[in-house]
């Protein structure tokens, strides 16, 4: 099978895309944590996080799988899960019987993620500089979410808010980064060599 006559058919690079869904996503959350606009208007990124943030991300997962790379198939599918898992928290609170307790379960989601981006800021210094610096900030967005969750501190979650900006603006370099790679034929945005 052949995208072009004579040539073998190639998968197109499933990165950007997933970084893209993630970026935008992460922003659009951020913004609220950051305390920038009214958390009650919250629920509008709520298609995003289902549709870009989940089911793109998924997607971008599944063709790293074909490409046979692990950490964007395990980094994509996981983050795409994340935020399924976000929308369905946020648009099914109506199925627990108490919302007393919410803000501590919710640090224990949190601190479940927190320990995978760990492990993944790990693994991603042998990919390249790009990524490790999307992973840096995120790593600290996930840490702050946490002990604002579990402390009730409102700063906390606004810093961490701020680091979930930063986050977002990295990823978007990354993910531009690798579309204008593919598409340019000779000027390149530099993304690090892997180590």
């Amino acid at each position: 099978m052949s995208d072009t006559p004579g040539r073998p058919f190639t998968l197109a690079d499933p990165g950007p895309l997933g970084l893209a869904g993630f970026a935008l996503t992460t922003f659009a959350l951020s913004v609220f944590n950051a305390g920038l606009v009214d958390p009650s208007a919250e629920p509008v990124i709520f298609g995003i996080v289902l549709f870009y943030g989940g089911l793109a991300q998924l997607i971008a997962g599944a063709f790293e799988f074909f490409r046979n790379n692990t950490f964007g198939a395990l980094a994509f599918s996981s983050y795409g899960a994340f935020w399924l898992a976000f929308w369905y928290l946020n648009t099914h609170l109506s199925l627990f019987s108490s919302l007393d307790h919410i803000d501590t379960g919710v640090g224990v989601f949190l601190l479940a993620w927190t320990i995978f981006t760990a492990y993944m800021l790990v693994s991603v210094w042998h990919v390249n500089w790009a990524l490790t610096l999307v992973f840096i900030p995120l790593l600290i967005t996930f840490i702050g979410l946490t002990i604002g969750k579990f402390s009730g501190v409102p700063m906390v979650t606004i810093v961490a808010g701020w680091f979930g900006i930063l986050t977002a603006l990295l990823a978007w370099y990354a993910s531009f980064a690798g579309v204008f790679n593919s598409v340019s034929k000779k000027a390149k945005l530099p993304i690090g060599p892997k180590s």
